[in-house]
């Protein structure tokens, strides 16, 4: 398909990947084609009705794990304790939780990374030069009001496939 990878970062046994941007199905299918190319299982969440017959069976053994999105849970919680009581974990996040355009990303990804104490692996779609980029890993601190600009401004530089609905 002509993309190429630009990955600096080792993956570590136990991370989050926030990856952005994400504007279109596509980056579901990349990220799948990536992974199995590098050898890797990350799981992802998905909102549940993804998971509803006939696709629900192919979603699980993807790595899926489905979201109610209508309601507040402590998923946050449950998926820190996965990562904490697990040998490895891999879990791949699209922080804009959407692919429309969204001037207000989601934390979770933040949150389960900091309660686990693992890294954050910042990974990019750029569509625009076919590359899947990561070079830069976020280990949270705590301070989200510092960490978080710096983690939207890491992917100031990447185009979506439908670059109007990727605010960085």
């Amino acid at each position: 398909m002509g993309w190429h990878n630009d990955v600096t970062i080792e993956l570590p046994a136990k991370y989050v990947v926030a990856l952005a941007p994400h504007t279109s199905n596509w980056d579901f299918i990349l990220g799948q084609l990536y992974s199995r190319a590098e050898s890797f299982r990350c799981q992802f969440m998905m909102k549940k009705e993804w998971f509803a017959f006939p696709l629900g069976g192919l979603m699980r053994s993807l790595g899926g794990i489905p979201v109610e999105r209508s309601r507040k849970m402590s998923l946050t919680d449950q998926l820190a304790k996965a990562a904490i009581e697990s040998d490895t974990f891999a879990l791949c996040i699209t922080p804009e939780g959407t692919r429309k355009p969204v001037e207000e990303w989601k934390n979770g990804f933040y949150y389960i990374a900091l309660k686990a104490n693992i890294p954050i692996l910042l990974f990019g779609l750029d569509y625009a030069k076919k590359r899947i980029v990561c070079t830069k890993a976020i280990v949270p601190n705590g301070n989200i009001e510092e960490q978080m600009p710096e983690i939207r401004a890491y992917f100031r530089e990447f185009k979506g496939k439908h670059p109007e609905n990727f605010i960085p």
